[in-house]
């Protein structure tokens, strides 16, 4: 590994990166056959926010490197950029599918997109470390369930409205 990467900090940038292009493709992928099947921007997020949850044996393994990465980016600048980059990134996505969630009209008028972001990264987070903890699930409850009842329930708060886009795109 020595002469491929300088440095370890380079090594989990590297990882990183990869790690994020993975998940970053599965998202697409996701995103791309809900269109292409009409579904509701809720549900599409929901899948998409599945593919952080450390559910399969890939998954877990790409939740340790950014495990990994994160706790080395509490002291390397370098990383913490991207680190913090990286989570505006979703922010961002997630704030978006909101935004459009208004305009279709899954989402009220009145919701501004930011808090909404912000509430539902911080529970996929969450929910990807209680997950990792817990594999097997909680209390009985497998995790797959337990993920989607999680993901569902917070989606409902924001998503409360029917999908109005392809409606308007059938009786046209």
């Amino acid at each position: 590994m020595q002469h491929y990467f300088r440095t370890k900090d380079e090594m989990l940038l590297h990882a990183f990166n990869r790690v994020s292009t993975h998940i970053r493709s599965r998202i697409d992928e996701r995103i791309r056959a809900g269109i292409e099947h009409r579904r509701p921007i809720s549900r599409v997020m929901a899948e998409a926010m599945a593919e952080l949850i450390p559910l399969d044996e890939t998954r877990r393994t790409e939740f340790r490197v950014a495990r990994a990465f994160a706790g080395r980016a509490l002291d390397a600048p370098a990383l913490a950029e991207v680190d913090i980059e990286t989570a505006r990134g979703l922010r961002q996505d997630i704030a978006q599918a909101v935004h459009n969630g208004k305009e279709c009209g899954e989402v009220a008028a009145d919701l501004d997109p930011w808090p909404a972001a912000v509430r539902l990264a911080a529970v996929t987070e969450g929910l990807a470390m209680q997950v990792y903890r817990d594999p097997a699930g909680v209390n009985g409850v497998p995790a797959a369930e337990l993920t989607a009842s999680v993901i569902d329930a917070e989606l409902a708060a924001v998503f409360t409205g029917e999908c109005r886009q392809y409606a308007e795109e059938s009786g046209a």
